[in-house]
């Protein structure tokens, strides 16, 4: 399988540590407020690399963190902190959003058909860990503290900007938007490892540390639950692409500092989904969720066929046309499976399904085309081979897909209409068998000519998905 790694900024062959296990982090919500759809576009890409990967025969143990405190509105360290912030909106105290909007997140999950990870850790539950990385960190000289607060060193480091998708100067505080001067800071890229009393008297999560009573920093959660869960060398880590600087960068930093080596090989980082007026995002106010699809009559389901059809390192661009478009693309496309017959009693064509199989493996190996994996469930449909075969190709690969693809075709096929259907004689009925036993024997001029005895009495024959049917002409 190749994978496009964010670190070196190439297409690479995925080798894990171990083969015997892919160890996986991806960075979870923070659960101040409901997850926009622009959120999960990443969650659901991310939910089809795992699946990919257990398709292709690895082992995969999937971690993901729960951001209940921690991370400020900024993502460079200021402002108010997000869950206090969600908190005083709704009236509610800080666990009670956060287990209503990690409930939230999860619903919105399984309406898209992604998978829960093996492990889900809040970040309040790893207090201990992330002391303890502190700690380390100050010992060997890579933090320091300054006005009540552990801060991580970055001049330190031989290299800071490993993504190297940004310009130095852009990052000097007051020209990058959203960064304030902090004069506790030795460096304007050092980032908060703790924060004690310099920030927010009123925050309602604090615990006693060696610095004195605070809370942990946003990067420091990542690094303390996946070293906690995955050990000391991890093969992927996921997250949106604004996820990248300077979150991933510190969580780099941070671990390696700690752990005294390279910590994560490959870096999988899903775009934007962007409306018109640019990047979705919660601080515009109004967003799109998945209760508000539903609302407008969309199938959840159809939203995650309109990310599969787009590449994950390509900004998505939502509108409700382009939405429509993937619901008549899907309808479509389950209407056609809906007219396969499912018990007809053929045996799987292992060949045929072979060839098929291959060609879906081959979109799945070259950096996760899910478009081209899409377009291999019509290849399936177009093939020169039985229905129980192309039924079977068709689950298969939906293991990795998640479209409900046989479901949603079996409940087409018990909802279609009926009126058609109706009470005829016991000898009509008989010749509809008989003629339906022929065409199964492939005898068809005998269909045809039971066909056109029917037809002189009165009666049209229709063959549906459910069986052949008559009706009075």
């Amino acid at each position: 399988m190749y994978l496009y790694n964010s670190l070196s900024h190439k297409k690479e062959l995925f080798v894990p540590n171990d083969p015997a296990l892919v160890k996986m982090y991806t960075c979870g919500p923070t659960v101040y407020h409901f997850a926009h759809i622009g959120n999960l576009r990443s969650y659901i890409m991310e939910d089809v690399l795992e699946k990919s990967l257990r398709y292709l025969g690895y082992p995969v143990k999937r971690v993901m963190n729960i951001t209940d405190v921690g991370h400020l509105a900024s993502d460079a360290d200021t402002g108010e902190d997000k869950m206090l912030k969600g908190a005083k909106r709704e009236h509610k105290t800080v666990m009670e959003i956060a287990k209503l909007y990690t409930d939230a997140f999860f619903a919105d999950c399984d309406k898209l058909n992604i998978k829960r990870p093996d492990v889900v850790e809040p970040a309040t539950h790893c207090i201990p860990e992330y002391i303890r990385i502190i700690e380390t960190l100050l010992d060997k000289g890579y933090a320091y503290v300054a006005g009540g607060n552990v801060y991580f060193d970055t001049s330190k480091l031989e290299k800071y900007y490993v993504f190297n998708d940004h310009n130095e100067e852009d990052l000097e505080v007051g020209v990058r938007e959203g960064v304030e001067e902090d004069t506790n800071k030795r460096n304007k890229n050092d980032f908060v490892l703790w924060f004690t009393k310099s920030k927010f008297e009123d925050q309602a999560l604090k615990w006693d540390s060696p610095w004195g009573v605070g809370y942990p920093g946003w990067h420091i959660e990542c690094s303390g639950i996946s070293i906690k869960h995955l050990g000391e060398y991890l093969d992927i880590h996921c997250g949106g692409i604004d996820n990248a600087f300077p979150h991933h960068t510190n969580e780099i930093a941070q671990s390696e500092a700690f752990l005294g080596h390279k910590w994560c090989n490959y870096w999988f980082h899903v775009h934007h989904l962007n409306t018109e007026s640019g990047k979705m995002s919660k601080s515009k106010g109004e967003f799109l969720t998945v209760s508000l699809l539903e609302e407008k009559g969309y199938d959840p389901i159809v939203y995650r066929l309109f990310c599969l059809q787009s590449h994950y390192r390509r900004n998505l661009v939502f509108s409700w046309e382009n939405l429509d478009n993937a619901a008549v693309t899907y309808q479509k496309l389950i209407s056609k499976i809906a007219a396969l017959k499912p018990d007809t009693g053929e045996a799987m064509d292992e060949a045929a399904f072979s060839t098929l199989k291959q060609r879906f493996e081959t979109a799945l190996n070259g950096d996760l085309n899910t478009s081209l994996a899409v377009t291999a469930l019509y290849d399936v449909l177009k093939a020169k081979t039985n229905d129980a075969t192309k039924l079977a190709a068709l689950e298969d690969f939906d293991r990795v897909l998640g479209l409900n693809l046989l479901a949603a075709a079996q409940k087409e096929r018990n909802t279609q209409p009926k009126e058609e259907t109706l009470a005829v004689a016991p000898e009509v009925q008989a010749l509809v068998e008989a003629r339906t036993a022929a065409k199964k024997a492939k005898n068809w001029p005998e269909a045809d000519r039971i066909r056109d005895e029917l037809k002189s009495m009165g009666y049209e024959v229709i063959d549906t998905p459910q069986g052949a049917v008559c009706k009075r002409i």
